[in-house]
């Protein structure tokens, strides 16, 4: 998001940080970005520059006050009285905010962790199952269907948090499955002011390994790193972990293939 939406985005989320988030804040807030994007009269009244914050505020109230929790009116409300470069700003925060609801109350209950793992664990299972990847990615099957198809994945196997935010995975909102599997991963993360280092391996590390290396990192980069550990046959030896945009490639097929390029010359 740029300039004022951006402005904005920061006091939605202020007004979320005020609130103690119930089990389905996350699912209210989504619901109502997916209306938003189905109602383009909608969006235009929510977010035009040229009527009052307050005006904005009080029709929010009178199509949504009753349907929604007070903690959801009070967070919408903080959003329609910003200003918004583009309409859809307010959509796409309002989804931002449905999955921040999710990872607090996990946090709440001390579950964010447990999520976190969950979350990458699920994801690694689709990017394994290509026939389920392209079932849940298939926008021929009914959403519901699909979402259904991940129940049944995850029953008894995951938290209830885990279990809505692949659901919402599913819904996508113009991004697919993966990317928003991705996107939920690095704001579990972000709750606890950590960044996300997935690290390749061709064995998987031992316990005393893994709080190594993320100790490691942590020095190098001044914060807390959550580890994703991808066992990986073609790193061959040695460890490549990606940090956002950076890369650390320590892997003997790295090494390799820069052998091969000078000798190629």
């Amino acid at each position: 998001m740029r300039g004022a939406s951006n402005v904005s985005l920061a006091r939605a989320e202020q007004a979320l940080a005020g609130v103690t988030p119930a089990e389905g804040l996350g699912s209210e807030l989504f619901s109502i970005a997916k209306l938003l994007d189905g109602s383009g009269a909608l969006r235009r009244a929510l977010t035009d520059p040229a009527r009052p914050a307050d005006a904005k505020v009080a029709l929010a109230g009178q199509l949504f006050g009753g349907k929604i929790s007070a903690q959801a009116q009070e967070i919408l409300s903080a959003a329609v009285a910003g200003r918004w470069v583009s309409g859809r700003d307010l959509g796409d925060t309002l989804d931002q905010l449905s999955v921040e609801a999710d990872v607090a109350y996990a946090d709440t209950r001390r579950k964010l962790d447990e999520v976190e793992d969950e979350l990458f664990r699920l994801d690694r299972v689709v990017v394994a199952e290509r026939v389920l990847a392209d079932k849940l990615g298939d926008r021929g099957i009914p959403v519901e269907h699909r979402q259904e198809l991940l129940r049944g994945l995850l029953q008894g196997k995951a938290d209830g948090t885990t279990v809505r935010l692949a659901e919402r995975a599913v819904d996508g909102r113009g991004r697919n499955f993966a990317a928003s599997m991705r996107a939920y991963q690095v704001a579990a993360a972000a709750r606890r002011n950590a960044s996300i280092a997935t690290v390749r391996v061709a064995n998987d590390l031992t316990e005393a390994e893994h709080t190594r290396l993320a100790a490691a990192l942590g020095r190098q980069y001044g914060r807390e790193i959550q580890l994703n550990v991808i066992v990986d046959p073609n790193v061959v030896g040695g460890v490549r972990v990606d940090i956002g945009d950076e890369v650390i490639d320590g892997t003997i097929a790295a090494r390799l293939d820069d052998a091969q390029r000078r000798i190629a010359g």
